[in-house]
């Protein structure tokens, strides 16, 4: 199959994070789900953030895929998402009290549900003090996943039968009160649940993905995936422990939506022109200084989900090849290069060094990543607004130069340029023929 850089003319694309979240996902699969007839989530929960504006106003979506807001488009929860129902419907209710034509919502039967008890188990996790802070949004992800590979988790199937449904429920909450003494209202929750339940069932919203999806691709229908965090938080590529609980690359799609890896046939990394991340964590680029700090307030870098101010650092190519390596993108969409318009000089992490010598490959432990340290090149700035600009030619000619050094450097063509927060604040730098 043919590979194709910019999603335009793709049946199947994906678009995933290329450094630590936050990239800015949200965007470009807003931009591209208008011509695609599904739009599916495969990893993750409502820990996710994407923004994404419409008619200058900005809808922070956490669960619901960025194609709600076509009509004609199927959302997907693959089997992948942990899903928290009450959240879910919190969020379409926003979108709906606006008025605004929605997109159809189906969830995956074999999704496995965050309840209560993971819920508080994920507070109560991240303020004991014996215990290593992540840094994790409290929204019960790591709890769920953890209940999912331990085999006592409940799923979005289960609802269909509700007396087998409150058996599974009761038998978590009962092994979590052993194990860990905590306790919620198991009869409130269920009320809330079955309610829940009800709306579900009745709109047709519980069903079997993996035959959705798979009938999709032989009918050739056009499938774009959106991922949630980013290669540096995935569970077995990231910086472990400081990661979220899901496979957030494209070996994720496979297992948490049921396509087959031949069907890709556009994989887009999403890279910051600088990068950010936020929780606990190494951060080998970060910017604990006045240039940081005009990041962080530049690029209002601030988390979607729970609020929390990012923290801001150089570019680091060595994390975007060691992500390409993983994923092989097809292109990237490097985003939020207005961001960088103000500073006269922009620097670029080439590689890392570890005891005076190049390495080439990613530390596997905290340990050995807390000695690398980064090797820049310094850029000039173009102090120009370029919020505006909608071709390439038309950038300040510094700022081209920082898009073909990047890209020259990274080793993977750029196709699409971020250049401000609006739907329109994009360049397309690549054609598919």
């Amino acid at each position: 199959m043919r590979r194709l850089l910019t999603g335009l003319k793709s049946r199947v694309c994906t678009v995933l994070g290329g450094q630590w979240g936050d990239e800015g996902k949200g965007k470009l699969v807003d931009i591209l789900a208008r011509d695609y007839d599904y739009v599916c989530r495969f990893n993750g929960g409502a820990n996710a953030g994407h923004t994404i504006i419409v008619n200058r106003k900005k809808y922070p979506l956490h669960l619901v895929p960025c194609g709600i807001f076509y009509e004609k488009t199927t959302n997907v929860l693959g089997n992948g998402v942990v899903v928290n129902i009450p959240s879910l419907f919190e969020e379409l209710g926003s979108l709906q009290k606006d008025n605004i034509p929605l997109g159809k919502l189906v969830v995956s039967d074999r999704a496995h549900i965050v309840l209560n008890i993971q819920l508080e188990a994920d507070a109560h996790n991240e303020g004991d003090p014996k215990r290593l802070k992540i840094g994790t949004t409290k929204k019960g992800i790591g709890p769920t996943y953890s209940s999912k590979a331990f085999r006592n988790s409940v799923r979005v199937g289960d609802l269909k039968n509700w007396e087998i449904f409150k058996q599974k429920y009761n038998a978590l909450n009962d092994h979590y009160g052993r194990t860990t003494g905590i306790e919620v209202d198991r009869n409130a929750e269920l009320q809330a649940l079955q309610q829940y339940r009800d709306r579900l069932i009745s709109q047709g919203m519980i069903q079997d993905t993996i035959l959705l999806m798979n009938r999709a691709l032989n009918q050739d229908k056009r499938i774009l995936v959106e991922g949630a965090n980013a290669v540096m938080l995935d569970l077995d590529f990231g910086t472990y422990p400081y990661v979220t609980s899901s496979s957030t690359t494209v070996g994720g799609i496979m297992t948490g939506l049921g396509i087959p890896p031949s069907r890709i046939q556009t994989t887009i990394g999403i890279v910051k022109a600088y990068t950010t991340r936020v929780g606990e964590g190494p951060f080998p680029s970060e910017l604990k200084n006045d240039i940081g700090a005009h990041l962080q307030k530049k690029g209002h870098e601030f988390g979607a989900t729970t609020g929390r101010p990012r923290r801001c650092g150089w570019l680091d190519l060595q994390v975007v090849r060691y992500s390409h390596m993983i994923n092989d993108y097809s292109s990237i969409n490097l985003t939020k290069l207005d961001v960088l318009s103000e500073l006269d000089e922009i620097r670029i992490g080439v590689h890392y060094k570890i005891n005076g010598q190049k390495i080439d490959y990613m530390p596997a432990t905290l340990d050995e990543l807390a000695q690398a340290e980064v090797e820049y090149i310094t850029l000039p700035g173009w102090k120009k607004d370029i919020s505006n600009v909608r071709r390439f030619e038309d950038l300040p000619k510094e700022a081209q130069q920082y898009v073909r050094k990047v890209e020259e450097l990274a080793g993977i063509p750029i196709s699409w340029i971020g250049v401000g927060p609006d739907r329109d604040g994009m360049i397309q730098t690549s054609q598919d023929s």
